[in-house]
């Protein structure tokens, strides 16, 4: 069985990224431009947009391979075994614990060391 796997052909990457980047710019200056029109409306419009920026950036090698990354990491996350509350609980213990007890010591040091300048200094 021979299992071929085809890579999607991109053509026209630069022209893509061009209708990308011009569909972004006229939505950011559409929206100035109609500021008279409700919000609602003008983000709505932002929103189809920049849906149709993405689709046709996505359609490109980079945007293809930044959407498969983000794939991947969502796989990713999915397989992290998250601390329980309790855990975290403990460890948010103990990371406040060890910066009081440094902060005692550097108190500490710094009153010492500041005494100690003061007698030399007179």
């Amino acid at each position: 069985m021979n299992a071929k796997v085809e890579a999607p052909e991109f053509r026209l990457d630069g022209l893509k990224w061009l209708v990308a980047t011009v569909l972004v710019a006229a939505g950011v200056v559409g929206n100035a431009y109609y500021s008279d029109i409700a919000l609602l409306y003008r983000v709505l419009a932002l929103v189809a947009i920049m849906g149709v920026a993405v689709v046709v950036a996505v359609n490109t090698a980079k945007g293809h391979a930044f959407w498969e990354l983000m794939k991947e990491a969502q796989v990713e996350v999915r397989r992290v075994v998250w601390p329980t509350r309790q855990e975290v609980n403990q460890t948010t213990l103990v990371v406040v614990a060890v910066v009081l007890v440094m902060a005692v010591i550097l108190w500490g040091l710094d009153s010492l060391l500041g005494w100690l300048a003061s007698l030399i200094i007179g």
